[in-house]
């Protein structure tokens, strides 16, 4: 049985997931973890809402993080305010062990002042929509050139709500070198130009079955879940 401590993911994350009562990673989660952890590929992880996507994608970006370098190390964009918090509130549990680490959210319909103001105190991480993220771009308020790692989640869901110019402004914005991960519970023809272009080498993996895990549910629910 593949557990979290098979992974090769960092000491601290294992701690911080292992208290939280999770040992065993989830289809995709099994599958997209070793392929971030590597940094030799990006990624296209096909995988419904509910699957594990937060600590898919965050586990290894946590892992891979150096909390003394303060420069920006990885982007997530999400489609909406209320995932682009989610993914922030998981990854600050998953990382709750990592000494000085600081995450942001940038999102529409909260000051952008104090959005500001919070990237100029430093962030490792950045969680934002993709509308806010290019206001902050056209300020100069947000730098990419030390990006490492990108996450576009729910790229299907950005895709719907129109954000496919944003999604391409943003990642031409970005080092060539750094490594990519594409989520989305669909394929249409215009992700996969996105991915086709901005891309380099990928790995594609997928996962058929919804479940209850880490990073979307907690347990009491899941279980009353099954119950029904």
């Amino acid at each position: 049985m593949t557990t979290f401590q098979s992974l090769g993911l960092q000491q601290p994350i294992l701690d911080a997931i292992l208290e939280m009562g999770y040992n065993t990673p989830t289809e995709i989660q099994q599958k997209a973890i070793p392929v971030f952890l590597d940094r030799k590929t990006d990624l296209i992880a096909l995988a419904q809402t509910g699957t594990g996507k937060t600590a898919a994608f965050g586990l290894p970006i946590l892992s891979n993080l150096d909390t003394f370098n303060k420069s920006t190390q990885a982007l997530i964009i999400s489609p909406t305010r209320e995932l682009c918090m989610q993914i922030t509130n998981d990854l600050k549990n998953y990382g709750k062990n990592l000494p000085g680490l600081k995450i942001v959210a940038v999102y529409g319909g909260s000051s952008i002042m104090q959005q500001i103001k919070d990237l100029r105190a430093g962030a490792h991480i950045i969680v934002a929509t993709p509308g806010r993220l290019i206001d902050l771009l056209d300020r100069k308020a947000v730098k990419l050139e030390n990006i490492e790692t990108v996450v576009l989640d729910e790229a299907d869901e950005m895709l719907n709500m129109g954000f496919q110019e944003d999604m391409e402004t943003i990642l031409a914005q970005t080092p060539e070198d750094k490594v990519t991960g594409l989520f989305s519970a669909t394929m249409p023809k215009e992700i996969r130009h996105i991915a086709n272009q901005y891309l380099r080498e990928s790995v594609e993996v997928s996962s058929g079955k919804k479940k209850c895990s880490l990073g979307r549910y907690h347990p009491s629910i899941c279980r009353s879940a099954r119950q029904r």
